[in-house]
């Protein structure tokens, strides 16, 4: 894979952000076009603020998907849709639990192509929230890694 980590700063927002809408247009069907507009300045001046965020970029030198992290938990997870399939979230992840000591993950329930992925990479149901963190009606899985 030609892809680096990066570790962005805030300057490089504005392009996670568009990594953010692209991948959730393509993968949460579920979402409206008012719960994007309502979750993207959240996504951008609240929660990345609050992850230790982690890139890769292609190579043209742009960021091709980005994770954030908090403790031991993976809080977010976006690939740019053209970066799809080639093994960068994979990658992403296997570092957040190797190195960063990653054990759990949320993920929308309704978003089935990423709950089968974090199935897939080990993780496990452990408990099933009606209501996304918001409030919204957006069941939310908790899952954790199956320690071998």
């Amino acid at each position: 894979m030609e892809e680096l980590y990066y570790y962005p700063q805030e300057k490089d927002f504005d392009e996670i952000i568009a990594v953010w809408e692209a991948s959730v247009r393509a993968t949460h069907t579920f979402l409206s076009e008012e719960d994007i507009v309502f979750f993207k300045p959240l996504i951008r001046n609240e929660y990345l603020q609050h992850v230790n965020l982690i890139c890769t970029k292609n190579k043209n030198g742009n960021i091709s998907a980005f994770m954030g992290v908090n403790g031991s938990h993976l809080e977010m997870l976006f690939i740019d849709p053209a970066s799809r399939g080639l093994g960068i979230g994979k990658s992403l992840v296997n570092h957040a639990i190797q190195n960063l000591g990653v054990r759990f993950v949320d993920v929308n329930e309704q978003n089935e192509q990423a709950v089968g992925f974090y199935y897939h990479m080990g993780f496990e149901l452990i408990s099933r929230d009606e209501l996304d963190g918001t409030g919204k009606p957006f069941p939310i899985l908790h899952l954790a890694i199956r320690m071998m």
